[in-house]
């Protein structure tokens, strides 16, 4: 079941997602190529920030987003299905590697690795991606500010971490600092449980972003890859 943050939030969002949030540097995009494989199965893939990266890197992509509004901005070579990382609509074995990217916090963790586990072949990688804000950037943590009072019981990367165990192993990460310069009230109304508000109070939010104009919002982009255990 998607977290109805998400279910309605992105199906609202899926336009300012597109346009306001970053993509992926080059050197996570290079860590998920050698870990990931050729044949790869992208969970959550949202509008495709990474999935075209990843296609541009010479991978067969099949991208799984639940959203419909999300999906259909999915590029056409991906290959878009509807499903989830709970319920994979694809074959036993059919995968060199599974990637995640700004989505593992909202997933059921144990049934999706138990999922991820079933679709990867032998040896096969699962890499989790996230665009972390960095809270020392001043813009980034004016956001924070205005949007951390709506944020309910919608989950993030801070209180659902990442952890494959016992059925994967860490076998790599990688890390790194970047900027993307983007407009900022375009980049809070991205964020899902603003883009579910009720109208006058999304409103409200917008307009105090959209005060802040135009900025270089500071990132670290991280990147976690794990080898299938048998």
């Amino acid at each position: 079941m998607v977290h109805p943050a998400a279910a309605e939030g992105f199906a609202r969002a899926a336009e300012a997602y597109e346009r306001a949030r970053p993509g992926y540097p080059p050197a996570i995009v290079d860590f998920v190529a050698q870990h990931a494989g050729r044949d790869v199965v992208e969970l959550a893939a949202g509008t495709g920030k990474l999935t075209r990266l990843l296609l541009v890197a010479g991978m067969r992509v099949i991208a799984v987003e639940p959203v419909a509004e999300m999906r259909a901005a999915l590029p056409p070579d991906a290959g878009a299905v509807a499903g989830t990382a709970e319920e994979i609509p694809l074959p036993t074995g059919c995968a060199d590697g599974v990637v995640v990217a700004q989505a593992w916090h909202w997933f059921d963790a144990q049934r999706a690795l138990r999922e991820i586990h079933r679709v990867l072949r032998d040896l096969g990688a699962l890499v989790v991606v996230y665009n972390r804000r960095d809270l020392e950037d001043p813009v980034q943590r004016r956001i924070e500010e205005l949007v951390a009072p709506h944020r309910g019981d919608a989950p993030s990367h801070r209180t659902h971490p990442f952890d494959g165990a016992p059925l994967f192993a860490p076998s790599g990460s990688a890390q790194t600092r970047w900027t993307h310069t983007t407009d900022v009230a375009a980049r809070v109304a991205s964020i899902s449980f603003i883009a579910a508000l009720p109208d006058a109070e999304r409103a409200r939010v917008l307009g105090e972003a959209r005060a802040m104009g135009e900025a270089d919002l500071a990132y670290v982009c991280e990147a976690e890859a794990w080898t299938r255990l048998a």
